[in-house]
């Protein structure tokens, strides 16, 4: 079958070539993939995996075979996918990773939704942010975009933080109730830090947490060490925490919700580049140069 592979010697260490076909286990079904899309950490990482693995870990596409053991949907069903090996023209995607897509919701918008949407999702439940403070670096990534709009309608008071001013377009309306460039013009402490940025932007905002907040490490764009000043991590009162979070187990059921709210209307899958498979190094060029808005979405063809 057709597949976007790992190549070390091609730019991007991406492209179209040829790969087996799954042999999906008893809890998985069979996927024909119509729509894929790109995170900006697996393009930036693909070198590091073996060369002629299949790639990705988000899909959209139609069921051609049930799952052995009875779980999970029928054949014929459109549905959303997380799991390895999703940019290939079949997929194998065990039950609990996949949802049904709604008949209001088109397939290329359901398969931006799966590792940043749940990403999102997760880092916000865990914690209450109604009334809180909620701060989102690298808003307009994936995941951040994402971000905006759930911790907005959490009830949150959002503010996003972007590399530049264009970076920050759209973001208002999204449900960002400040939009700032780096972390300029923060005057009040927050509660959360979503970071997906990393290196000396951690320890600033870092030093804007409240009492008892805490900051969630889900990315590092930056690519640089974060330096933290002697004693700058303790303080008084209420303890305020840092961790990584990168729950990805049985995701289905949150996925299914990310899809209910975009087929609603009330999340925007925000697609910022749409294209053929055929120009995955195109594509990821873009995401690694941060000139696409939230997710890139290639469509898969039957053939090369």
């Amino acid at each position: 079958m057709y597949a976007l592979i790992v190549d070390p010697d091609v730019p991007g260490s991406l492209r179209l070539g040829t790969a087996p076909e799954p042999e999906p286990a008893p809890h998985q079904v069979l996927i024909e993939v119509r729509h894929i899309s790109l995170n900006r950490g697996e393009v930036a990482f693909a070198g590091q995996r073996p060369a002629g693995t299949v790639h990705g870990y988000d899909a959209a596409g139609v069921v051609v075979r049930a799952a052995g053991d009875g779980t999970g949907p029928a054949a014929g069903t459109r549905v959303a996918a997380f799991g390895a090996g999703a940019w290939a023209r079949h997929m194998a995607a065990d039950t609990t990773a996949v949802a049904e897509v709604p008949e209001a919701l088109d397939l290329a918008a359901a398969a931006a939704l799966p590792m940043a949407g749940i990403t999102a999702l997760r880092t916000l439940r865990t914690r209450d942010i109604l009334g809180r403070r909620v701060l989102i670096t690298g808003a307009a990534g994936g995941v951040g975009r994402y971000a905006v709009q759930l911790a907005a309608l959490g009830g949150a008071h959002v503010i996003a933080s972007v590399g530049s001013a264009a970076r920050g377009e759209g973001l208002a309306a999204l449900g960002a109730h400040e939009v700032v460039v780096g972390l300029e013009g923060i005057d009040r402490p927050v509660d959360l830090v979503l970071d997906n940025v990393g290196g000396p932007q951690l320890a600033d905002a870092w030093r804007l947490l409240a009492p008892g907040g805490s900051v969630r490490n889900i990315g590092w764009a930056s690519g640089e060490p974060a330096v933290f000043e002697p004693y700058s991590l303790f303080s008084i009162g209420p303890a305020k925490t840092m961790s990584t979070f990168g729950d990805t187990h049985e995701v289905g059921p949150d996925l299914a919700t990310l899809l209910e709210f975009a087929a609603a209307g009330r999340l925007s899958p925000e697609i910022g580049r749409r294209g053929s498979w055929e120009h995955v190094a195109e594509a990821a060029r873009a995401l690694l140069d941060r000139r696409v808005a939230g997710k890139a979405v290639l469509d898969v063809l039957p053939s090369a």
